[in-house]
């Protein structure tokens, strides 16, 4: 059931008063009675109505803005991701107002209260956020529609555009195996990441599909930073020396590795003699990044399409605004090999 954004006619029909004067009351502008003033703050209150600080959408119409929230932008995927949900917009002659919660996601409640307060027409959460269900419920009440984007699990009532992070596993994981590949470990991410959790899920299945052992050993937990990466490689490798390709969580933690592989003592890539000798580790990642060209040989990425999700999720948003009873729905995009010579 779709929700009434609550808008300036209705304060001004619950205090009895004109649109003009709940304007004013809202501007601080014009002379108004202390008793017409307290009567429209109520009005406000009771109705749970959000101060806009844009004109246009006081008075009840589309602002044009569609809001974003997401942790970091300087993540390469939801910089990518930002960048085609911008272009996408601009398309449609709307403007995307960007708000960043911070690596843990605390601020979120405090970016959407923002978002809110600006009047825009629709908001994109990203990633996986902390507090969703605090946010949606907040978000509803103002009649606000949401929708998640590159998040992992469903959430109720909101539409959802993200990756399909099972199968892009799948894809490197056979790729590798099919390159004579039995020995393989798995980089990167964090215990409580359902991201993660997804990639493993595919990863563990593809093992056991081919008849392969799954070793908890060679499932390493880090940083997705790029020095964190290359020092948890250099110990698996000395550790286990017997692995023999590794597939990493994020691009970052695939480059962090290329550097970590080489301080080892091996080369990499798949084939020629240093495979056979055991001197040489395969290398494919998730995700891409323009540096993955500049390294020798190139690395190679399941792309998990971070452009079109942005693309996806502002074209489910802009319909989402215009027609508020379409059936939520759950896109998923499928995932491409780049392969580039590193697996």
């Amino acid at each position: 059931m779709s929700i009434k954004k609550i808008t300036i006619n209705d304060v001004a029909r619950k205090a009895e008063v004109s649109v003009t004067t709940v304007s004013l009351v809202l501007s601080g502008k014009g002379r108004i009675s202390p008793t017409t003033v307290k009567r429209v703050n109520q009005a406000i209150e009771q109705l749970g109505y959000v101060r806009n600080r844009q004109a246009a959408t006081l008075r009840g119409s589309a602002s044009g803005v569609v809001g974003l929230i997401l942790r970091d932008v300087c993540e390469p995927f939801y910089a990518q991701m930002t960048s085609g949900l911008s272009e996408l917009l601009d398309q449609h002659g709307n403007v995307l107002f960007l708000t960043q919660s911070g690596s843990s996601g605390k601020g979120a409640m405090r970016c959407l209260e923002t978002l809110l307060e600006h009047g825009v027409d629709g908001i994109i959460l990203a990633g996986g956020l902390r507090n969703i269900d605090q946010l949606k419920n907040r978000a509803e009440e103002q009649g606000v529609p949401l929708v998640c984007a590159a998040r992992s699990n469903w959430i109720e009532s909101v539409d959802l555009v993200r990756p399909d992070n099972v199968q892009a596993a799948k894809i490197a994981t056979e790729f590798l195996i099919k390159r004579g590949h039995s020995q393989i470990a798995y980089l990167g991410g964090r215990s409580d990441s359902l991201t993660r959790a997804e990639r493993l899920g595919g990863f563990c299945a593809t093992l056991m599909q081919y008849g392969l052992p799954f070793r908890s050993e060679w499932i390493i937990e880090c940083d997705c930073q790029q020095y964190a990466a290359a020092l948890a490689v250099q110990e698996l490798l000395r550790q286990y020396p017997n692995v023999s390709a590794i597939v990493c969580h994020k691009a970052s933690v695939a480059l962090g590795a290329y550097f970590g592989i080489l301080r080892s003592g091996r080369t990499i890539g798949s084939g020629g003699v240093d495979s056979f000798l055991g001197q040489q580790a395969a290398l494919i990642g998730f995700g891409d990044t323009i540096d993955s060209e500049m390294t020798e040989p190139p690395l190679t990425f399941v792309s998990d399409s971070a452009r079109a999700v942005g693309h996806s999720a502002a074209a489910r948003l802009l319909q989402r605004i215009n027609q508020t009873t379409l059936p939520i729905q759950s896109i998923i995009l499928q995932p491409t090999l780049i392969n580039r010579g590193s697996a």
